[in-house]
C-alpha cells in the first residue's frame, strides 16, 4: 500500500478534483490549499502569493527568475522570495510525507519525494478542448481566451518545475502513472490510482 500519492497536472485537466476525490476514497488527508495555508503561516507570505509563486514561474523563460525580488523578512541573504518559498515548501512536504496517508497536489512534490519507495507519483493530462471547456465552467469567461490561459499556465508551470528540479515537467519518466482525464474520466482516474496504490 502506497502511503503517499502526488498528483501533478496540466491546468484544467481536473487533477485537483481527482486528488481530493482520491483522498476521500482512501481515507487520506489531501494537501492542496491546505499546504498553501501551512506555508503561509510559516513564511508570513500571503496565501494568494504562495498559490501563484509556489507553482508558477514569473514568466515563460527561466531567466524570469533573475528578476524576482529579495525577501525582506529574515530569510538568508542569498535567497530571493521564490527560493525561500521553495525551501519552505520542501520542508513542509517532507513533514507531511513522514506522517503518511496523504495526497499532495502539485508543488513539485513528485520530485521532492522522489527517493521514497512509499510514494506513488501521478501525472494528469487532458486534451486542449476538454481543458478549455472545463476552465470556463470552473472559472468563468476572462479577457484572455481559455486557450491562452492554458498556454500561459502550462508554460509558467513548466519553467517553475525546470528551475527547481532540473527535470522536464510532464515527462512520463518522472511519474509512475500518466492518465488522460479527458479520455478516461475523473471517476475512473480515481479508481485506477486507488487500485494501484492499494496493491
Amino acid at each position: 500500500m502506497k502511503k503517499i500519492i502526488t498528483i501533478s497536472r496540466q491546468f484544467g485537466s481536473g487533477g485537483r478534483t481527482i486528488g481530493k476525490a482520491l483522498a476521500e476514497k482512501l481515507g487520506y488527508k489531501c494537501y492542496d490549499t491546505e499546504l498553501v495555508n501551512m506555508v503561509a503561516k510559516e513564511t508570513g507570505f500571503d496565501p494568494s502569493f504562495i498559490a501563484d509563486v509556489g507553482e508558477y514561474a514569473p514568466g515563460k523563460s527561466i531567466l524570469s527568475y533573475a528578476f524576482t525580488s529579495a525577501f525582506p523578512h529574515g530569510a538568508p541573504r542569498h535567497m530571493n522570495a521564490s527560493d525561500y518559498l521553495w525551501s519552505t515548501q520542501c520542508k513542509m512536504i517532507n513533514e507531511i510525507a513522514d506522517e503518511g496517508n496523504c495526497v499532495i497536489v502539485g508543488r513539485c512534490a513528485d520530485y521532492i519525494l522522489k527517493d521514497r519507495d512509499d510514494c506513488l507519483n501521478v501525472f494528469i493530462y487532458a486534451d486542449d478542448e476538454f481543458r478549455a471547456h472545463r476552465i470556463v465552467e470552473l472559472y468563468g469567461e476572462r479577457e484572455a481566451s481559455p486557450e491562452k490561459r492554458i498556454e500561459d499556465k502550462d508554460a509558467r508551470r513548466k519553467v517553475n518545475y525546470k528551475y527547481f528540479t532540473g527535470r522536464n515537467w510532464g515527462e512520463m519518466s518522472n511519474y509512475h502513472i500518466c492518465l488522460d482525464s479527458s479520455a478516461i474520466g475523473h471517476d475512473e482516474c480515481v479508481e485506477i490510482i486507488a487500485d494501484i496504490a492499494k496493491k
